[in-house]
């Protein structure tokens, strides 16, 4: 039985981030990994559309999904409209799935608001609809408990974050398992355990025990 990953990137970034887990998990687990890379300043509708393209042509008998960041929630959306997707699990890192208080923050600056584009802007800074994971898949979310990036200047938590996300944004409602790593937002795309672990949950559907 042939497995893929598809790794879905951040705003602003293009997926080449994801090299090392990619070939970590790869080499350790056999996965074909894919990056599925996106304009992530433009319309989720669009963004969606080009992603059940992508999978269409993943020639594999389960297709994973690793997303980071925005990807969590190109992803939560992908599944709300996708139903014929190849079986496999979902993994979340720092994707603010609920919400995110350092767009909304950064949405106040007139110069800057453009910058995070129409995904973020339409899903993370207005008010909307509360998402939720009803897809018919195991999702995973990991969170960072390393306060550094450039989202400290805009944002001040009142609870543990990875700088950019704070843990609570990242419990959406209907995962199947949350962990936390002391890790920041971008850092945990080069962590070997938050590799580990994701291998982990897409092998088992579930964490190792957090020492």
């Amino acid at each position: 039985m042939k497995t893929a990953t598809i790794y879905v990137h951040g705003l602003w970034l293009n997926g080449a981030e994801f090299s090392f887990m990619r070939r970590r998990i790869e080499t350790r687990h056999g996965y074909e990994g894919h990056r599925f890379s996106y304009r992530s300043i433009g319309a989720l509708d669009e963004t969606v559309e080009r992603l059940s393209h992508f999978v269409e042509n993943i020639q594999a008998d389960r297709v994973h999904f690793v997303a980071h960041s925005l990807g969590g929630v190109v992803l939560s959306r992908f599944f709300e409209r996708e139903r014929d997707v190849p079986a496999g699990r979902v993994v979340f890192l720092g994707s603010p799935t609920v919400g995110s208080v350092t767009a909304q923050r950064v949405a106040r600056f007139p110069l800057l608001a453009p910058l995070l584009g129409r995904t973020v802007a339409d899903e993370l800074v207005k008010d909307g609809a509360a998402r939720a994971w009803r897809a018919e898949r195991e999702l995973g979310c990991i969170a960072g408990t390393r306060p550094m990036g450039l989202g400290r200047m805009f944002s001040r938590f009142g609870e543990e974050s990875d700088g950019t996300v704070a843990v609570s944004e990242t419990k959406l409602p209907g995962h199947t398992a949350h962990l936390t790593l002391p890790v920041s937002h971008t850092g945990m795309l080069l962590s070997t355990r938050v590799a580990d672990q994701v291998a982990s949950f897409l092998q088992t559907g579930s964490f190792t025990p957090n020492p």
